[in-house]
């Protein structure tokens, strides 16, 4: 709950220090005096939107801190554990706002963002403003109203989490639709050009191969030539070769050996040439038996390297490169293939997400109707206590599984009320005037209150349109709540304000040159003095008084 706020240079305001306590505490003051400054300081503490407007005349900047207590349970102090920002169990609130319009906010001493600082105060604050009933002709505020009643949260998320899943799948499905004919007209081309390659099938390296037996097979007069040169002068020439002359030169030597034994190591070196020599006969002899001409390899060599060169200049890439390129298009082919698998997934699964996404909006809507019987009877109830016996309150729930979804699922909601007997039931905005359109948003206020867990409760004025006995009415559904969490209501009216646990009395003062602000606890003496204000304007008598006390005691 709330137990204090600071305000400091905010609007007329030069400094408030104000105290709160469990239950109902009403805030009352003259027209003008500033009734709502401390629900709207606490508003900035809460995210509101700031405004260089809201810093007082001559002074810096405003700064506002509020001060709450919370409990291990609450969502207030999981969401300080989680954002690592507790501190025990208590939560302090700070935001100023400078006169250029910067802004700065805080909770427990940390700076934080606006966007947490708002994620946290629905945890804490629930504020009910004099303008409520005018969105109560909304559908969308309706369907709000009727889901916090309701407090199936676990259903509208599922609804959401399946919404999501379906709209994210359905816009995969529409992209590959729109692609489908371009992706159809791609895989055809795709599929005559690997045929085309599977058929001529050529492997990797494979041309480097063709270009180095293609100039073999051309130049094997050459070849054949040059090695017999080669082989006669090593080795088989009658007169003068290589290997007779090295075996003349080692017998010279090795006679010479007999004399010097330094010959020896160049014997050795004798005896190796000799053996390479022989070697390379060998393999020279080899070699001529394989060069044999052979016109039909020739003209098979030179048709395949043509047909390589013709597909690559086709496909436009290099005679070499033709291999990559087209394992390159198979594989384009094989995806363009696991891409139609994969879309006939996607529909089966699209219609699975369908399928669950309809189901969890039709439990959604089973729950709003029992939820809806209920709090049309309770407000109905309560339309009779607020001067309007003859009311009566529906909510109709339409559920529609071929309407188009939504994150809130496929209901169509409506407030619909007659206040009169024989009229038939309308929709709110169409028979309500503006007193009992007020009245009814009251109700409904606190019919949705009594299911909501937010420790303190703010309502600001929510009691225009109301009077008379219908006043104490609204004042007794206040006190009942504050039973059970810490309401905080400005009022203009005697009767709820006597209703209240406390009182605060709003005062305006100036000196012709400054005007500011108080706030101040009252007591019971002077709980008489401001309730008979009210009741009798600036002319206090004992019998206002008496009216007062009165008031008071019932």
């Amino acid at each position: 709950m709330l137990t204090e706020l600071h305000i400091r240079n905010f609007a007329i305001v030069k400094q408030l220090d104000i105290e709160f306590k469990n239950g109902m505490t009403a805030i009352t003051g003259e027209t003008g005096a500033g009734k709502s400054i401390a629900l709207d300081a606490l508003g900035l503490c809460l995210g509101g939107r700031a405004d260089a407007n809201w810093v007082r005349p001559g002074c810096d900047k405003t700064d506002i801190s509020a001060r709450f207590t919370i409990t291990h349970e609450s969502p207030a102090h999981r969401w300080l554990i989680n954002n690592e920002l507790d501190d025990d169990l208590e939560c302090v609130l700070r935001r100023t706002i400078s006169k250029d319009g910067r802004s700065r906010a805080w909770v427990n001493g940390a700076p934080v963002t606006l966007t947490q600082q708002r994620t946290l105060a629905p945890t804490l604050v629930n504020i009910h403003g004099q303008h409520e009933h005018q969105l109560l002709v909304k559908e969308e505020h309706q369907r709000e109203l009727l889901d916090q009643f309701a407090q199936h949260g676990d259903l509208i998320t599922e609804v959401q989490n399946c919404y999501r899943n379906w709209a994210s799948t359905e816009k995969r499905f529409r992209q590959h639709q729109q692609r489908k004919e371009e992706l159809s007209a791609q895989k055809q081309l795709l599929s005559y050009q690997v045929k085309e390659l599977n058929e001529f099938n050529i492997a990797d390296g494979e041309f480097e191969q063709l270009e180095s037996d293609h100039k073999r097979l051309t130049h094997v007069r050459a070849l054949t030539e040059n090695s017999a040169f080669a082989l006669n002068a090593l080795y088989d020439g009658e007169h003068n070769n290589v290997s007779g002359l090295i075996q003349a030169a080692h017998g010279r030597l090795e006679e010479s050996a007999e004399l010097d034994e330094q010959i020896q190591p160049i014997l050795a070196l004798l005896e190796q040439a000799k053996v390479h020599i022989e070697e390379t006969a060998l393999e020279l002899r080899n070699y001529q038996e394989q060069l044999d001409i052979d016109p039909e390899q020739l003209e098979l060599t030179e048709q395949r390297m043509s047909q390589a060169i013709a597909l690559a200049k086709k496909h436009h890439v290099a005679p070499i490169d033709l291999y990559q390129h087209h394992q390159q298009l198979q594989q384009q082919l094989d995806e363009l293939e696991r891409a139609e698998e994969d879309n006939q997934q996607l529909v089966e699964q699209r219609q699975a997400l369908r399928s669950q996404y309809r189901q969890a909006a039709l439990k959604l809507s089973t729950s709003r109707k029992q939820a809806a019987d209920n709090l049309g009877a309770e407000i109905s109830r309560a339309m009779n206590n607020l001067n309007m016996p003859h009311g009566e309150f529906v909510i109709q729930v339409n559920h529609d599984d071929k309407a188009t979804a939504t994150l809130w699922g496929t209901d169509e909601i409506c407030f619909t009320v007659t206040t009169n007997p024989g009229q038939p039931l309308q929709a709110l905005s169409k028979v309500a005037s503006g007193g009992e359109l007020s009245r009814i948003s009251l109700a409904i206020q606190v019919m949705c209150a009594n299911q909501n867990t937010v420790p303190t409760m703010m309502f600001d004025e929510v009691d225009v349109g109301v009077s008379g006995p219908t006043a104490a009415v609204v004042g007794s559904m206040l006190r009942s709540l504050g039973e059970q969490c810490q309401i905080i209501c400005v009022t203009h009216l005697p009767q709820v304000a006597a209703k209240g646990h406390h009182q605060m009395q709003v005062l305006k003062q100036t000196d012709g040159a400054q005007t500011e602000t108080h706030v101040w606890q009252l007591n019971e003496e002077q709980r008489i003095d401001e309730l008979a204000r009210l009741l009798g304007g600036d002319s206090i008598t004992e019998k206002t008084k008496d009216n007062a006390r009165e008031l008071l005691i019932h």
